[in-house]
């Protein structure tokens, strides 16, 4: 019997009993669409991160608090080590960096006229804006005289925009109470969206560092501190100087630990990225079941068709059939269940992804591979769990097969 009578058998064998294929199918379709389905919400989410990681800025290097500890236990950043004196040290003795820039903030209430809201208010130098790929959308951005004058100026997101002035009215001119400090708009920063950690990254204002540190904080330290690389090769480079520095302002001698971090794009990044792949790879697991237990019906369903089949298959090898005649009809048959299964598995999964990116509006990205992938665990699954019902049917007595009741 050559391989095409071989498949049309299987598949009549098959179509004699639909509903109770499709059903043993079920299991297979479920779990091929949900590998698909995890693996490209992994993949989104990766590539997501992977852009609004970008959108930070090139050559990205950033310098924040260490964590403190309260006896012996590390409670997470939020120690005051950081100060402007920081800043100062980098530029002046850093040769690989191109900008640096202090950046602090507080979190209060900012009015206009009837209209409030809620946001942060960001000081930073005025090379920031470079550093991170910001400009004025509409009206300019404030300078280094802003900053020695300690000018009640500010950009704005557009978030702050539409929540102060909702009517549509143009902001640039207009004063704005933030906490009880006025700050005169003079620009709108361009849209920037969610950040990497899910911040809104047009609610915000920022005005110079001077003035939010002097005028609101009203404190010594600084929250972080923004530096930009001069090309990616001299990144590390530009860690090494930026430690040496830190350390030198900080008066910290040989042996001590650093009171502070110091982290990379890349850093980050990785760190992202490697939270997001363990849960795809946790997600895809537990889809990965669905498959095990599908390949279980399949060979719970071909050991019933082998013992409906009984007869049928002794009078086959009656006649002149041989035993691997029978091994490979069955095993098509189980294969075939299995391909059917995973073609329509991809099937849904595609359309799925679509829906998730459509109605959700997650980022999903579909490989070729994970398609490749998803064929070939199919075609493992037909042969191992399809192997032993025809193996067990390939070496049944054609005598006791034809008189089997």
């Amino acid at each position: 019997m050559n391989i095409f009578n071989l498949f049309i058998t299987a598949f009549n064998a098959l179509m004699k009993n639909g509903m109770r294929t499709l059903l043993t199918m079920l299991g297979i379709i479920i779990g091929v669409a949900a590998v698909i389905i995890m693996e490209s919400i992994g993949k989104g989410s990766e590539a997501d991160i992977t852009a609004r990681m970008n959108s930070l800025g090139s050559n990205m290097i950033i310098v924040a608090p260490s964590p403190h500890t309260v006896n012996g236990v590390k409670m997470g950043q939020g120690g005051l080590t950081l100060k402007y004196k920081d800043v100062t040290m980098i530029k002046r003795y850093s040769s690989a960096t191109k900008y640096c820039s202090a950046m602090v903030f507080i979190a209060q209430q900012v009015k206009y006229r009837a209209n409030n809201w809620n946001t942060r208010t960001t000081g930073v130098l005025p090379e920031y804006f470079a550093l991170r790929g910001i400009w004025a959308a509409t009206g300019t951005v404030f300078t280094d005289e802003d900053l020695r004058n300690i000018s009640k100026v500010c950009i704005i997101g557009k978030t702050v925009q539409e929540n102060l002035f909702p009517d549509g009215e143009n902001p640039i001119g207009k004063t704005i109470i933030d906490g009880n400090i006025p700050l005169k708009i003079i620009g709108i920063q361009n849209e920037r969206g969610q950040s990497a950690s899910g911040n809104d990254q047009d609610d915000v204002i920022i005005a110079p560092y001077t003035t939010v540190q002097d005028r609101m904080v009203q404190s010594l330290y600084i929250n972080v501190i923004f530096i930009s690389a001069k090309s990616a090769d001299q990144i590390p480079k530009a860690v090494s100087e930026i430690k040496y520095c830190m350390r030198t302002s900080h008066h910290l001698s040989t042996g001590e630990p650093d009171d502070f971090l110091v982290r990379t794009l890349a850093d980050i990044m990785a760190a992202a990225q490697s939270v997001s792949k363990l849960l795809t790879l946790l997600l895809a697991s537990v889809a990965g079941i669905s498959l095990l237990v599908g390949g279980i019906g399949i060979m719970n369903i071909m050991f019933v068709s082998v013992t409906e089949r009984t007869r049928e298959i002794g009078t086959r090898l009656a006649i002149g059939a041989t035993s691997t005649d029978v091994l490979w009809q069955l095993l098509i048959e189980a294969l075939a269940i299995s391909l059917v299964a995973g073609t329509g598995g991809i099937i849904i999964g595609l359309i799925v992804c679509k829906l998730i990116t459509w109605l959700a509006g997650w980022s999903t990205v579909v490989t070729a591979s994970s398609i490749i992938i998803s064929f070939a665990v199919c075609t493992f699954i037909g042969i191992f769990f399809g192997w032993y019902p025809a193996r067990k049917a390939s070496n049944l007595n054609p005598i006791d097969a034809l008189r089997y009741e």
